[in-house]
């Protein structure tokens, strides 16, 4: 599986944006698919994450309830709605491929930059 990210920008705190992670490979909705994020200077964290149903779905405190993860099989794309942005959002945001429910993420995207002003 290959991934490919996008979305990332420049955005005022309070604003919105929305990534996507295009996905190669016909078995793609198989996966446990996850969005990380790394800011300058601090190791990777994990962001949000989802089944390959879209049924089950996991957040990190810190973006529960302004986050929203989803995906669509059909197109291979798994997007990380991104609301009420605010400075600590600032980060590279990369997405994942896992085969074992999230226990480990065999797959990655190479990162779009997320940069929220203040």
């Amino acid at each position: 599986v290959q991934l490919q990210a996008s979305g990332g920008g420049l955005v005022q705190a309070g604003g919105s944006l929305d990534l996507s992670c295009a996905a190669s490979g016909r078995t793609f909705s198989s996966y446990f698919m996850g969005w990380f994020r790394q800011a300058p200077g601090k190791e990777r964290e994990f962001v949000a994450a989802g089944s390959w149903s879209g049924g089950s779905t996991y957040y990190a405190d810190s973006v529960k309830g302004r986050f929203t993860i989803s995906r669509d099989n059909a197109k291979n794309t798994v997007y990380l709605q991104m609301n009420s942005l605010k400075p600590e959002d600032t980060a590279v945001y990369y997405c994942a491929a896992s085969a074992s429910h999230g226990r480990r993420y065999d797959y990655w995207g190479q990162g779009t930059q997320v940069t929220v002003s203040s």
